[in-house]
């Protein structure tokens, strides 16, 4: 202020009328954080300059919520569920993996950054069917979301429990803990017959997909992709299923105005429903997560949409 004054010219003193005089403000309370839900608001008020505490005063508050999501990926080191850590990750999205092996044996970037927690059950477990076995306080507390990777093949019992009912148990735990919002990734009907439907893996899918519509009826998602390609790790070798899969969707949509007439056939789109980006699923994921207007089920194309709002 000193070096303002120095230059401007000198001019005499004069009293400063006192409507001009010049207080500092008082403030009667300091600003209060208030966490929930791992936001935070802050909340700020202040009395009028030159009025006393305990006077009538008007006040301004403002309210400044910031949201961080934190998931748990149930399969998290799997194919898709590995794709899902990763693009949660790169949001800035905490992520808890919970899983049979637990951390992924390859060193990505990305993978540092995850929680691997290891729980489920044994290979041996697996085959006499028990489901899964873990202490739900270490993943699940402080969640915003839970999104499901379970599924898998076998006999039909075994599908059956793999993919229904460990998805119900996840469900009414996650329900349970509070946690607002289920993600589930399903599969595509492919217009088979019923008695197809009927197996254990169609019958054990659909199970899950009615247990989180009812607990979450108003947030619950359902994806229902058809054949997921991308680069699939197995045994610490890469399967190329992009090279398959990314031109048979292209193909696929390229075409569909033409095959449409076709779709009625049962089991048709076994042969002419396109193919899914496993980075599709996954930023469909993602804006499932942030976004609370996005939930029910969703197809194929819808699956793509969602991920194109998403994607960077």
């Amino acid at each position: 202020m000193a070096s303002f004054l120095s230059i401007l010219p000198a001019v005499s003193a004069r009293p400063v009328p006192s409507v001009f005089s010049l207080t500092r403000p008082s403030f009667q309370a300091q600003p209060t954080l208030h966490f929930k839900n791992h936001g935070f608001a802050v909340s700020c008020s202040y009395a009028e300059a030159g009025v006393n505490a305990d006077s009538k005063s008007s006040t301004i508050d403002v309210v400044a919520d910031v949201k961080s999501e934190r998931i748990v990926v149930l399969g998290g080191n799997g194919f898709v569920g590995s794709a899902i850590c990763k693009a949660a990750v790169s949001r800035g999205i905490e992520v808890i993996s919970l899983s049979r092996s637990g951390r992924p044996n390859y060193a990505d970037a990305w993978v540092d950054q995850v929680t691997w927690v290891s729980g489920m059950e044994s290979e041996h477990t697996q085959k006499e069917g028990d489901v899964f076995y873990v202490n739900w306080d270490e993943v699940l507390v402080g969640a915003t979301a839970v999104v499901s990777t379970l599924g898998g093949f076998g006999s039909d019992e075994q599908m059956k429990r793999i993919n229904g009912e460990a998805n119900v148990v996840a469900v009414n735990a996650a329900k349970e803990y509070g946690i607002p919002k289920f993600i589930l990734i399903s599969v595509h009907d492919y217009n088979l017959p019923s008695f197809l439907l009927s197996s254990g893996y169609f019958t054990g899918k659909r199970k899950a997909e009615s247990e989180v519509l009812s607990k979450y009826p108003n947030s619950g998602i359902v994806l229902r992709p058809g054949f997921i390609y991308g680069k699939r790790r197995v045994d610490g070798f890469e399967v190329p299923l992009d090279l398959v899969g990314e031109p048979a969707e292209k193909l696929l949509r390229a075409v569909e105005n033409f095959t449409k007439p076709l779709s009625s056939l049962p089991a048709s789109d076994l042969l002419l429903a396109p193919p899914v980006s496993v980075d599709d699923v996954a930023l469909a994921v993602i804006n499932g997560v942030t976004d609370d207007d996005f939930f029910g089920v969703f197809t194929i194309e819808q699956i793509k949409e969602a991920a194109n709002k998403v994607r960077v």
